[in-house]
């Protein structure tokens, strides 16, 4: 998994993996070395060599370790949060967790085209 997470920050910043390195101060030669071998897996990356990649692809750590692609867009989307709407997120899920009616009910809600949202969403709160 944090293969494919690297991969993928990396090339949302547009970054080559000679870049990359090379940002994180490894040097342009060694560091595109050493990105390729991290993310085909061959070198397990060290905490120090992490969170500097992390700063440098502006992702938490968190991001690039998360156990699958579900919870590495959720933590990604808490980092882009301000701290109100981390607030009321961290209250909200698990709610939603030990509801999973209307969590279902909210991903059909999410699911309609956005004209027919602010229909559905009042038609879900007045039911509840």
């Amino acid at each position: 998994m944090f293969a494919a997470r690297l991969i993928q920050a990396r090339q949302l910043r547009g970054l080559s993996q000679r870049a990359l390195g090379d940002r994180m101060g490894l040097g342009k030669d060694k560091g595109s070395s050493r990105i390729n071998r991290y993310e085909h897996q061959v070198t397990a990356i060290g905490f120090d060599n992490l969170d500097t990649l992390a700063k440098v692809l502006d992702v938490p750590v968190s991001y690039l370790l998360a156990d699958d692609a579900a919870m590495a867009d959720a933590i990604l989307a808490l980092s882009q949060a301000d701290e109100a709407q981390r607030n009321g997120l961290a209250m909200l899920i698990p709610a939603l967790v030990q509801d999973p009616t209307l969590l279902s009910k909210l991903v059909k809600l999410l699911q309609l085209p956005k004209r027919e949202q602010p229909k559905a969403l009042k038609a879900l709160v007045e039911k509840n």
